[in-house]
């Protein structure tokens, strides 16, 4: 599976599990470090946690092992870092506050479809 294609799988289980405002942004011209990155808002901790939860067990029954994850006995943000992808998922007010789409606006938009 090319890296795309693990972004969009990150971005459908975050969707299967209603995470809110899924962004997958393409990266890789404008850094090294990753090609993707995927970015969600949960609605509690609790929901943020399951969404971290769903990521990881999706990419495992895929074949991909998370390298780290940051940030999951928090209550606002997680990161989970699969070298190629990094993923976020934060409640509502730390994605307001730290705005990474404003951050990494030089990168590409990518579409996926969340059926």
């Amino acid at each position: 599976m090319e890296v795309k294609e693990q972004a969009r799988l990150i971005a459908k289980a975050l969707s299967s599990k209603k995470a809110l405002d899924v962004q997958v942004i393409k990266i890789s011209d404008v850094s090294v470090l990753a090609d993707y990155m995927v970015i969600a808002t949960g609605t509690s901790s609790t929901h943020v946690k399951s969404l971290a939860d769903e990521v990881e067990y999706q990419l495992d029954e895929a074949g991909y092992s998370v390298s780290h994850i940051e940030g999951y006995r928090g209550n606002g943000w997680i990161l989970m870092d699969y070298i190629d992808i990094i993923v976020h998922i934060f409640d509502d007010e730390s994605r307001q506050y730290y705005n990474l789409e404003r951050l990494w606006q030089d990168g590409e938009v990518v579409e996926f479809n969340d059926n």
